[in-house]
């Protein structure tokens, strides 16, 4: 069994920074049109322009010498194929969300769907989430009932990932016990 903690990987935000204007400097990322089944499924004949930077992949291959790396994202397994190639990565586990609420309105309640599934893959190990969803409500739900540390890493959708976020990944799992 791995004990190390896991590093949930979301796609859109962190990696993919959908929300960046034109004003933003995506320096290093290349623009990939993407047709991924699930989303093809439900928009036939729309791709998807999925915006990467090369980079993260070794960023994050530096972290799974710590962390177990884990796809927590609407992509699922998806994000192999389509991610994780563009990357570098290898394949990753990926957490089963089910049917996922795509696009849905605002949150009924202001827990994340993806929460308590998240909480049920780590079982009893320390875990980051990188995503740029989660709020204090979600922190709140984690830091009352999970029995290891965890770090919520919210993302600016509009940037994505940067060294700043690598860094803080790295030390928090450097400071676990």
């Amino acid at each position: 069994m791995d004990t190390r903690p896991v590093l949930f990987l979301d796609v859109d935000g962190p990696l993919n920074p959908f929300a960046a204007g034109p004003e933003q400097d995506l320096s290093g990322y290349g623009s990939h049109r993407m047709e991924p089944p699930s989303w093809t499924a439900r928009h036939p004949g729309r791709s998807l322009l999925v915006r990467l930077n090369p980079a993260h992949g070794a960023e994050l291959l530096r972290l799974a010498g710590t962390y177990e790396l884990v796809w927590g994202t609407t992509w699922q397994d998806e994000a192999n194929s389509f991610i994780g190639t563009v990357l570098g990565l290898p394949p990753l586990p990926h957490v089963h969300f089910g049917p996922v609420p795509f696009l849905a309105a605002p949150r009924a309640a202001p827990l994340h769907w993806k929460t308590r599934t998240l909480l049920a893959y780590a079982g009893r190990r320390p875990f980051a989430w990188v995503d740029d969803e989660p709020t204090d409500a979600d922190t709140v739900f984690v830091r009352e009932r999970h029995p290891a540390p965890a770090l919520l890493h919210g993302v600016d959708p509009a940037r994505g990932l940067g060294g700043a976020d690598f860094t803080a990944l790295a030390e928090w799992a450097a400071a676990l016990p």
